[in-house]
């Protein structure tokens, strides 16, 4: 299928996307008698609203030297991007957000449905996200499971749908499953359970995330390992079921459990690298950035499962004209491999498996997605040793992985109360 803004002709015969790299077009402007066009024919800039983790300067660079458009990164906080969302949807041209912020901006209708017969490989998006499934078999879908919320009603709905349109909220760009980060040099025995975080043994070792939405599900998914509590959607908690897991978390900190409470990546590192901390909640790049400075750190599989999220491009209602085809152009190049590449050579997991599989070296796909020991040293896309020969991921394959999926990020429908609750357990 072919790119459907490069099958557009422009003026006397222009293809759109000569356009849309400004001035490599303009000698095909000039020669087509059409000098009065070039003054409105600048190239393009794409104001990207998103968190500093996922704007990397290389995947600009990259998509500059091959569209000619540039991508203007807008680097703001997890929340702030949502805000921006809901009260400045001008301020940006595209926006990179997390799933679980739609049911907070989707009814304001500041986003525009996505039409995926402009998204060449729309078809090739991971079941994971349209279907909810995982080779075949449907994963844990408590939290804001991407397929709850991906389909859109209409261009300019403010509702989701209930099965599959020809809109998308979001397109899916990153995502993973979260689980404990431990040192197994320092604890010297098998950790199989999320229980494990609240174990005496680990008493002043232990370490947890101290972002209130995902921190209380991680908090959740140790008080139901424990058989305190069995959740019926550890994404969206009664008052009663947010008291419970608050109450088990300020018992554990008052008998000095904790050693810290982290909100930074950089933190989470830190501690571990120390020896400070030898159990967790941690991410998968800080996991390997433990690892890089040759410390033994495993993102360990625990048999309750993982936490995951995932984030995607949206579009703001406002754009339009060459913005917006720029906006699909990118759209359309983030899918096409190469972006899918880099992010999957850094742990994460790309949204369109087929066109990263083909920008990737084979021994290198049978290390990250298919849970093979690597043939050859892997290292990260700046060069960095992430694995040794022989050395298989943690986690295992992608199906293993996010087939392992129990909860997803959420906002609960009583956020207000949990933060006001979590905040009284950081005090404790």
């Amino acid at each position: 299928m072919s790119d459907p803004i490069d099958s557009k002709p422009g003026p006397a015969g222009i293809s759109r996307r000569s356009l849309l790299q400004g001035s490599a077009g303009m000698a095909g402007i000039l020669a087509s008698g059409l000098a009065p066009a070039v003054h409105a024919q600048e190239k393009i800039v794409l104001r990207y609203l998103g968190t500093a983790v996922n704007q990397d300067k290389a995947i600009a660079e990259k998509f500059k030297a091959d569209t000619g458009i540039e991508i203007q990164y807008v680097a703001v906080t997890t929340d702030d991007v949502t805000k921006r969302a809901v009260t400045a949807p001008n301020s940006f041209d595209l926006i990179d957000t997390e799933y679980f912020s739609l049911k907070k901006i989707v009814p304001t209708g500041n986003l525009k449905g996505i039409d995926t017969k402009k998204i060449k490989n729309a078809d090739k998006i991971t079941t994971l996200f349209t279907t909810g499934t995982v080779g075949g078999k449907a994963v844990g879908d408590q939290g804001t499971a991407p397929k709850k919320v991906i389909f859109l009603e209409g261009e300019k709905s403010k509702a989701f749908a209930k099965s599959p349109t020809q809109f998308m909220s979001l397109i899916p760009t990153v995502y993973n499953a979260d689980t404990l980060g431990i040192r197994p040099d320092l604890i010297k025995r098998p950790i199989g359970s999320w229980a494990e975080l609240l174990n005496p043994e680990f008493k002043g070792k232990a370490a947890i995330l101290n972002i209130p939405s995902i921190g209380i599900m991680d908090a959740a998914m140790v008080v139901e390992a424990m058989g305190l509590h069995k959740y019926p959607d550890k994404g969206n908690m009664s008052k009663a079921e947010i008291d419970l897991t608050i109450k088990t978390l300020i018992e554990a900190k008052k008998a000095g459990q904790f050693r810290a409470l982290w909100k930074d990546f950089n933190e989470s590192v830190n501690l571990m690298a120390s020896g400070e901390v030898v159990i967790q909640s941690m991410w998968s790049p800080a996991v390997t950035a433990v690892r890089t400075k040759g410390l033994a750190c495993t993102f360990q599989p625990l048999k309750e499962g993982y936490r995951a999220w995932a984030a995607g491009f949206g579009l703001p209602a406002t754009l339009s004209g060459r913005k917006l085809d720029g906006a699909y152009e990118f759209i359309n190049w983030f899918l096409d491999g190469w972006a899918g590449a880099y992010l999957n050579r850094q742990g994460y997991y790309s949204a369109v498996l087929d066109t990263a599989k083909a920008k990737m070296e084979a021994y290198e796909w049978a290390y990250w997605m298919e849970g093979k020991a690597a043939e050859k040293d892997i290292k990260s896309p700046n060069g960095q040793l992430l694995a040794k020969a022989g050395e298989k991921r943690d986690g295992g394959s992608y199906e293993e992985r996010m087939g392992g999926i129990a909860c997803w990020n959420a906002v609960m429908d009583e956020n207000e109360y949990m933060v006001r609750k979590w905040n009284e357990f950081v005090a404790a």
